[in-house]
């Protein structure tokens, strides 16, 4: 790598563009989450998330959602040349946001492997809220450019675009569902394993 190049890439990580959408993203989650630290709302808080898992589904849906809504104001006003965002290019060559979510993916995942904020007995219980929101972020910068990587061209803008609104659609659905039904669903599981226990066992 040329001395070219390095001064590109430190054009590159230091270009403000760069930061301003996860600085955002950020703050927005930790005005959301901060309240909730301490005093009454913290234990409102631990009487409606007593489980692990039900808290880690609602901070990754809440990560979701906030970067999906931060991520197309931010592609909206590039569009349309309002405030002071820009797209992040390296040798002239657009870098795609889901460049990013697929390296915070990649990130969590590896986390997740290594048993790091996997919610289990004896971890951190920060790391896992943590992962657990950038999970939700990873998904929506994934998700936003899914007509991207599908169609292997650039159809943010075009009619194709709207593949990508069908498939956050989707995934926040199923977020949601898993949230709010994950109770139903695990009664509803074992009322037919029940069922189909005693049918076995009424014909033998």
């Amino acid at each position: 790598m040329g001395l070219s190049e390095y001064t590109i890439l430190y054009m590159f990580w230091t270009h403000r563009s760069f930061w301003l959408a996860p600085l955002i993203i950020a703050a927005i989650l930790t005005i959301l989450f901060l309240p909730f630290s301490r005093g009454r709302l913290r234990a409102i808080y631990n009487e409606r998330f007593p489980q692990s898992k039900r808290e880690r589904l609602f901070l990754g849906s809440l990560g979701f959602f906030v970067t999906v809504f931060v991520v197309r104001g931010i592609t909206l006003s590039i569009h349309y040349g309002i405030g002071p965002f820009h797209d992040v290019s390296m040798k002239g060559r657009h870098i795609h946001h889901m460049v990013w979510g697929i390296l915070l993916l990649l990130t969590v995942g590896y986390c997740w492997l290594s048993e790091i904020g996997t919610g289990a007995l004896g971890c951190w219980p920060v790391a896992g809220r943590i992962t657990s929101m950038l999970y939700g972020v990873a998904a929506a910068l994934i998700l936003d450019e899914f007509a991207l990587w599908l169609n292997l061209s650039d159809v943010y803008w075009q009619r194709e675009g709207r593949e990508s609104y069908e498939a956050m659609a989707l995934f926040g659905s199923l977020l949601a569902v898993a949230l709010f039904g994950g109770s139903l669903w695990k009664g509803l599981l074992r009322e037919i394993s029940r069922r189909f226990k005693g049918r076995e066992t009424y014909k033998t």
